[in-house]
């Protein structure tokens, strides 16, 4: 009977997770993850929280409960970096995190000995590379994604250069955040426990504005300044690693410095490359065939397999190869402009692209219109029947067939889209 209620509770957690964009799809591997970051008491009670930001007040009214145990209660799930809290002028504000990029990376951001964190990395492993309906759902579920890619800014001409925006630049990010942070890399302290870490720097995987400040008040991360910011952005560019940070233009909240091997980002964008699981940057490397020497080192610094190496066609050195870029797969990010000691990559502007952003309000809405969450998101109080009613409603409208649904879609944002901006922001 005792497994029986706690399965109910983490079920019910599960629930809760699913109604935001970014999901969780259900299975045995995710149920023990759970069950070692929640206790049965706390998945119970994160399970009826809103998926916008709550006051002590919201939480002890869903809780029945006084505000001072509510608080108790919230501020030790913050302490373990399961809630993010927010302070502002008008007081703390709480919000559950989504589990990427959010509650899974947090759990293995540190060393840690109040979890069992190899049997997390065994259990992450599990759920996100070998079962995949995760990484699917998360990466491939809509046109709008969760991260994008910034430009590695040293293969910028001085032309080029001029031309990209502030929002563009993660250097820009780490000045003018009002809070900066870094921690351990998730993916290969995962990979660490795993046996199978590659040499990649590990203290690397920055978070910026109130995802740092909560963190660093926790211990889950260590403050850093502008200086340290950009060195570790300097240091990244020099082992090759890619920048991937939150796809929003305004607020950035994470940076991470990515490999091939161990990040989660790069495995979904080769798994899933055709459904574009990472917005790319305005650039594509391109090949001057004339200056390259086949020496294939652009092939292997690439860490999404866009770059491939072909037959020069050339009679007289038959097995030489040129290189050439994959512009599908191909992230923009320009790691491989520096891996080329002939000279013979520079980038070049992409033609169209998608749109980033204003916001994490934003990228919300825009992410729950696409994936059928439009309702949930609007209608947060699951504890309302007329909520739900209304919640059902709108889920119907999002199910019709396509031609019909975009005819809805048309018309939802165009009536609610500032209201919802303005209260999400």
């Amino acid at each position: 009977m005792a497994h029986l209620t706690s399965r109910s509770a983490y079920q019910r957690l599960t629930e809760r997770l699913n109604r935001a964009a970014q999901g969780a799809p259900p299975s045995e591997s995710l149920f023990q993850i759970l069950k070692i970051l929640f206790s049965e008491r706390e998945a119970g009670l994160v399970s009826v929280l809103p998926l916008k930001p709550f006051t002590t007040a919201r939480a002890a009214a869903l809780w029945k409960t006084g505000e001072a145990e509510a608080r108790a209660t919230l501020d030790e799930l913050a302490s373990r970096a399961l809630l993010v809290d927010i302070e502002t002028r008008r007081g703390t504000l709480y919000v559950l995190p989504p589990p990427m990029a959010g509650f899974f990376e947090f759990s293995m951001m540190r060393v840690r000995r109040d979890i069992d964190q190899h049997a997390l990395a065994e259990l992450f492993h599990q759920y996100l590379n070998v079962e995949e309906d995760f990484l699917r759902a998360l990466f491939a579920g809509g046109d709008t994604q969760l991260g994008r890619t910034f430009v590695h800014e040293p293969a910028l001409s001085e032309e080029d250069a001029l031309h990209v925006l502030d929002f563009e630049r993660a250097s820009e990010v780490v000045r003018t955040a009002t809070h900066r942070a870094v921690g351990r890399c998730y993916c290969r302290h995962k990979m660490e426990h795993l046996g199978r870490a590659c040499d990649a720097p590990q203290e690397i995987c920055m978070t910026f504005n109130v995802t740092a400040a909560s963190l660093v008040r926790h211990g889950h991360a260590r403050a850093m300044d502008v200086s340290e910011g950009l060195e570790l952005l300097h240091q990244a560019h020099e082992r090759g690693l890619v920048q991937f940070g939150e796809n929003v233009r305004e607020g950035v909240n994470f940076i991470c410095n990515c490999c091939g091997c161990c990040c989660e980002a790069m495995i979904a964008a080769r798994r899933f490359a055709a459904a574009h699981p990472i917005h790319t940057t305005r650039f594509l490397p391109a090949v001057d065939a004339g200056a390259c020497n086949g020496c294939e080192r652009c092939v292997r610094a690439c860490p999404v397999e866009a770059m491939i190496a072909v037959s020069a066609n050339d009679p007289r050195h038959p097995r030489r190869t040129v290189a050439r870029v994959d512009e599908e797969r191909c992230l923009g990010c320009g790691v491989c402009v520096p891996a080329c000691r002939e000279g013979a990559l520079a980038l070049r502007e992409r033609g169209q692209r998608r749109l980033t952003p204003v916001n994490g309000a934003h990228r919300a809405v825009v992410m729950a219109l696409e994936r059928g969450k439009l309702q949930d998101l609007i209608f947060d109080n699951r504890l309302l029947w007329s909520h739900r009613a209304l919640a059902a409603f709108f889920g119907a409208i999002l199910k019709l067939p396509p031609a019909r649904r975009l005819l809805a879609a048309e018309q939802l944002p165009s009536r609610y889209l500032e209201t919802l901006m303005r209260r999400f922001s």
